[in-house]
């Protein structure tokens, strides 16, 4: 899944606790961090890790890929949310998955 899809998933009615179901992701997990290989980019692949795994590192090896933290799914559910206001209901999914990830790399 890319950060575009995710962005699609939950634009489109996706349900948090479903998603977590579905991508085996424990939903009692104090948060769940959202990891992407580098070079940063919107067609990479994102996976997804409850802090109990990653213990909050930036940097998160599993099977020999190293993973870098971008964002925690509150953030993002935050970012989601605000995207559905009036304001930003023609956005694209791509132009939101833009700004998210410039944020990240940037700014967070």
């Amino acid at each position: 899944m890319t950060l575009i899809e995710l962005i699609h998933y939950f634009r489109t009615n996706g349900n948090q606790d479903e998603f977590f179901k579905n991508n085996s992701l424990d939903t009692e997990s104090e948060v769940v961090e959202i990891y992407m290989q580098k070079p940063f980019s919107l067609e990479n692949e994102i996976k997804f890790f409850e802090i109990e795994k990653s213990r909050g590192k930036v940097e998160y090896e599993i099977d020999n890929v190293k993973y870098f933290n971008l964002i925690d799914f509150y953030y993002f559910i935050d970012f989601i949310e605000d995207s559905k206001k009036k304001k930003n209901e023609n956005m694209t999914d791509i132009k939101l998955a833009e700004i998210l990830l410039n944020y990240c790399i940037n700014d967070a």
